[in-house]
């Protein structure tokens, strides 16, 4: 792990930020492959929003890849959905100001589902169909009724934590009774997927970025400083969404920094089929209609 200058803050110079992922870069052995120059579109319509459900105050950067390039890239409005604050109700004030600064660094809409976030988002609350379950569903699948995102990144299924795994069936519950018609990323951060087919690269810029949005999250990093491994993360997945999408052997391609995750598309509520495997490098354009064709 390169060294790291603790000096570094959120409210760091990104050129500071930058310098510092070009540290991994040069220990990967990769030129520094510098992010696209962002093309907007302009437009801001029902199909060019998104909506990130985190789990908690920091899974916005973990896994922002994607939402961050289409933002920055094809002009789309992003959301950052705070499901909850976290479990320890004193640091819940501290965190909704952390995640505040978060998305202002991302460039994302921040939207609340309640004051101080839902309580007891876990499977065995799903399982239970308890009077509360049902009203968080009820009211996520309000808000994607009216928002209509085009798409909707959540956890997937065995994401290793009870909070992350509960989110998943919240918003799935939801999908279906909005009677939906989307396309789901299904992200992974504490545990792997078994089916990725999405690959996006994140060049020097975007991944500083990301690492520099999560060092707002004070309260986190000071227990646990997992911005400074989110590179290595990051790393990790080139190597093995490399060969998991363009096949067992097969050379991965030339990214730093990648972030995997799983398209499905969704037919008026109901899952239908994956979207074919891809490796989007930061030359590819973004846009919609090939991102998310069937190929």
């Amino acid at each position: 792990m390169p060294d790291f200058d603790h000096s570094l803050t959120s409210s760091s110079p990104a050129s500071q930020w930058e310098a510092w992922v070009e540290k991994w870069c040069a220990v990967l052995q990769q030129a520094p492959r510098k992010s696209v120059s962002p093309k907007h579109t302009g437009r801001t319509t029902a199909r060019n929003k998104a909506l990130i459900f985190a789990p908690h105050p920091d899974d916005e950067c973990i896994v922002g890849a994607l939402p961050l390039r289409l933002s920055q890239e094809a002009g789309w409005s992003v959301f950052n959905v705070a499901v909850t604050l976290g479990s320890r109700q004193e640091r819940r004030a501290e965190r909704l100001a952390e995640l505040r600064d978060a998305c202002e660094v991302l460039g994302f809409g921040l939207h609340l589902l309640s004051d101080d976030g839902f309580e007891q988002v876990k499977p065995e609350a799903a399982a239970a169909r308890t009077p509360q379950w049902q009203e968080q569903v009820a009211q996520v699948a309000d808000l994607l009724g009216t928002v209509q995102p085009a798409l909707v990144l959540v956890p997937h299924a065995a994401d290793g934590i009870p909070t992350h795994m509960g989110v998943h069936a919240l918003v799935s519950e939801a999908l279906a009774q909005a009677r939906l018609t989307t396309v789901v990323a299904w992200t992974e951060f504490w545990a792997t997927q078994a089916a990725p087919n999405l690959l996006v690269e994140t060049g020097v810029g975007d991944t500083a970025r990301l690492v520099r949005a999560l060092s707002c999250h004070h309260g986190e990093i000071a227990r646990n400083p997992y911005h400074l491994r989110l590179p290595a993360w990051m790393a990790d997945n080139v190597r093995r969404g490399g060969e998991l999408l363009a096949g067992p052997g097969e050379t991965p391609p030339p990214f730093g920094f990648a972030t995997l995750y799983r398209l499905t598309r969704w037919v008026d509520g109901q899952a239908q089929d994956d979207l074919p495997p891809r490796m989007l490098s930061c030359e590819d354009a973004l846009a919609a209609e090939s991102l998310f064709a069937s190929r």
